[in-house]
């Protein structure tokens, strides 16, 4: 975030993501469950990928996996 926003834009969204967690939590009366995070980001980067797909086959692209760099 601190490269796209800026440092003090930066600090600020991030003490508002941390705001919004804090009061859903409070608000259900629920415990922090990390795990939950983890799939939610990884719901948000298969709902990117799929846009950025659908988006290269629109200008006629084909977007291809490339295997990892090995150590």
């Amino acid at each position: 975030m601190r490269g796209r926003l800026g440092r003090a834009e930066a600090i600020t969204a991030v003490a508002h993501k941390l705001a919004r967690i804090f009061f859903a939590l409070v608000r259900k009366g629920e415990e922090y469950d990390e795990s939950k995070l983890i799939l939610a980001d990884e719901r948000q980067r298969e709902r990117q990928e799929a846009k950025l797909r659908r988006k290269a086959r629109e200008l006629g692209f084909q977007l291809v996996a490339l295997e990892p760099a090995k150590a």
